[in-house]
């Protein structure tokens, strides 16, 4: 008998060392294409943003963290090490708030003026007749769960720079649940850092002419009486809970248990707010309501930064300034309260920072990451300092969020993600060489595209027409043309606003191509033609279909003095 206990023992003790060493040389199922979970960037400019910057450095990434980080540091043997002489390295910039990885928004939109805080919100269908059958609001919709790492702007913003956002649902007045996700991932689960982070408003009336809410003083009281609708629900459903024998059960609503859970929880609530006006309304409106909320839009704050400062609320501000249409009649009058706040806008970042207010960027509709950049470069230029620039994209972020002790800065413990540049990183002609997220390495590769250049301007709102398997269509391409050729902008159809990447212009052709939502998932849709003064025509290919269509501009007869 002590002879078989010993074999037995000796054959437990054969296998657990077996299963060590299995464990030890099997690779990590996190490991991309073969590539070590340890690198070490050397010799390299580094910005924390939370402490000073280290002229020439070394950053430890290891399983996904960052190891160590300074001036001194000890590479281990196993790290893939990177030269970075001559580069820069960033945390990871972040987003604010976007629909990055959510379905495209379906239907007409009601728009929102000049980047103003307000997202564009789909009109309904129906006239709302109880509780029940609430306009614009669906609360329980986290953004999350609604991920498609198949969208091909994560891809595009990644490739600019950016490593985590704050996604947001489309379409409502509660249109859902925030969630801080980060720009990579083989699947959505992967992506997720924190969720739900915020509660999302919209004032953007939702019903129409007959229909309540049709108007700003509608969309308020509605509001108002959903959160009172909220908290008369948790309290119902608490009593019921504690005593049910005897009492009529409330009736389940769930829009009411998730902004019940929201406010119960202090979920961030984001309220709309870009003009002078929306902003102190939506101030009087927090301390009314007792939220903890951070204000969207935020360019008008130079003419009231001192009571947000009083109020202590965080401002995530717009990108996308508040410019004259590209089509606008030349000889018309302009607004003078609307040239001043297009002039005085991009001032709104520094008067928040001089007055001690935490601030963050945000796209706002923006079509690519390099505009956000130039358009934060505005903000430099009209007073903002460059650091406090870099925190708006970094750590005030992911302060904002909560998500500062593994986000927003580079230091030991946090999540890696990294941007490694050529250069400053708010100078026009810098680079992006090399972006982590999670550990895992992105190298930049700049597609190849015709270097001839342009023969025309193709700046303009046009409209396209096309046949689809559903008949006959009718879309908007808002356009901008850069000197080189880059072309961005936004493409409108029934099946809602998408952003145009990777498009470029080369002599009298161009391309760009846009991410639609189709029921077994986004789709992405090319655009390939030719233009000829302000006529245009070409194909459009998904998948296997394509179709033909043709385009104008209306009104542009002003370009070729825009172009001299």
């Amino acid at each position: 008998m002590k002879m078989l206990r010993h074999f037995v023992n000796v054959c437990a003790a054969l296998f657990a060392a077996c299963a060590l060493l299995v464990l030890m040389f099997v690779p990590s199922s996190r490991a991309q294409g073969g590539e070590p979970r340890y690198f070490a960037i050397k010799n390299a400019k580094i910005v924390p943003v939370s402490g000073p910057v280290i002229e020439s450095g070394t950053v430890v990434v290891a399983n996904g963290l960052i190891k160590a980080v300074g001036a001194d540091v000890a590479i281990p043997p196993e790290a893939w090490v990177m030269d970075g002489k001559g580069l820069t390295v960033y945390p990871g910039l972040m987003d604010a708030m976007s629909e990055l990885g959510q379905a495209a928004a379906q239907g007409p939109t009601q728009s929102a003026a000049a980047g103003g805080g307000q997202r564009g919100r789909p009109a309904p269908a129906e006239i709302s007749h109880g509780p029940e059958d609430r306009p614009g609001t669906t609360p329980w919709v986290v953004a999350a769960n609604e991920i498609s790492s198949e969208d091909k702007r994560v891809e595009s913003w990644r490739d600019g720079g950016f490593t985590t956002a704050l996604a947001v649902p489309k379409g409502g007045m509660f249109s859902g649940q925030g969630s801080v996700i980060n720009l990579a991932g083989e699947r959505a689960g992967d992506m997720v850092v924190r969720t739900p982070a915020t509660l999302d408003l919209s004032f953007v009336p939702s019903g129409g002419f007959f229909s309540f809410p049709g108007s700003l003083m509608g969309s308020i009281a509605y509001v108002r009486q959903v959160f009172l609708d909220a908290a008369w629900y948790e309290q119902a459903q608490g009593i019921y809970s504690a005593h049910p024998g005897g009492l009529e059960r409330p009736k389940y609503d769930r829009a009411a248990v998730a902004v019940g859970h929201a406010l119960r929880d202090k979920e961030l609530v984001l309220v709309p707010a870009n003009s002078q006006i929306q902003i102190l309304r939506a101030l009087r409106l927090v301390k009314e309501w007792n939220l903890a909320a951070a204000l969207y839009g935020g360019q008008q704050s130079y003419a009231v930064a001192d009571a947000i400062a009083a109020s202590k609320l965080p401002v995530l501000v717009s990108l996308k300034w508040p410019e004259r249409p590209k089509d606008a009649d030349p000889d018309a009058e302009q607004d003078l309260r609307e040239l001043r706040f297009r002039d005085r806008a991009p001032g709104s970042p520094a008067a928040l920072e001089k007055a001690g207010v935490k601030f963050a960027f945000y796209s706002g509709g923006l079509a690519s990451p390099k505009e956000m950049l130039k358009n934060a470069k505005k903000a430099i230029d009209a007073g903002l300092a460059p650091d406090a620039a870099l925190r708006a994209f970094t750590l005030s972020a992911a302060e904002i969020y909560g998500v500062s002790d593994r986000l927003g800065s580079i230091a030991p413990g946090k999540i890696a993600n990294l941007v490694v540049t050529d250069g400053d990183l708010f100078n026009e002609k810098t680079k992006v060489k090399f972006v982590f997220v999670d550990g895992e390495k992105f190298e930049i590769r700049e597609p190849e595209r015709p270097k001839e250049p342009p023969k025309g301007n193709l700046t303009g709102n046009w409209t396209l027409h096309y046949t689809t398997p559903d008949g006959a269509e009718e879309g908007t391409l808002d356009a901008a043309m850069a000197p080189d050729g880059t072309l961005t902008g936004s493409f409108t159809s029934k099946r809602g606003t998408q952003s145009l990447s990777g498009g470029y212009v080369s002599a009298d052709s161009f391309h760009f191509t846009i991410t639609i939502p189709l029921e077994e998932g986004p789709a992405d849709v090319s655009f390939s033609g030719t233009f000829e003064g302000n006529d245009i025509k070409g194909t459009i290919s998904v998948g296997s279909f394509t179709t033909d269509f043709t385009g104008t501009r209306p009104g542009a007869h002003h370009l070729a003095a825009q172009e001299n």
